[in-house]
């Protein structure tokens, strides 16, 4: 088993708690199903959220879930012209056995052009 990391995002459509929250759920499950990931795989995850989500964390989503040993943390995204709003981004590392080219980054309710390079 390799160690990989695995990256997505999602555009909340309003700055609420439950949105926040649902969204990030699932953003989280999402990356979980097209990666085959296990729970215990699970190393850590980041979490990043643009300046105008202010509700909620969107790491709450995680213990949500059930990922309730996987160490999380919350950074504010860096504001930058032109970028995607009311955006949550996530970077996990885990464990698998896949190669890095066959990893799926989900990119979610309009953050798909954030990397349209990568296959959906």
């Amino acid at each position: 088993m390799q160690l990989r990391a695995l990256r997505g995002a999602i555009i909340c459509k309003e700055n609420t708690k439950e949105e926040i929250t649902e969204k990030s759920a699932e953003l989280l499950r999402e990356m979980i199903k097209r990666n085959e990931i296990r729970p215990e795989d699970i190393v850590d995850i980041i979490f990043t959220a643009t300046e105008d989500l202010t509700a909620e964390f969107p790491a709450a989503a995680a213990r949500h879930i059930g990922l309730t040993h996987v160490p999380l943390l919350c950074a504010r995204e860096l504001s930058i012209e032109d970028s995607p709003q009311r955006c949550i981004r996530v970077l996990m590392h885990f464990y698998t056995r896949k190669h890095p080219h066959e990893l799926r980054h989900p990119y979610l309710e309009g953050a798909r052009q954030l990397r349209t390079d990568l296959p959906e």
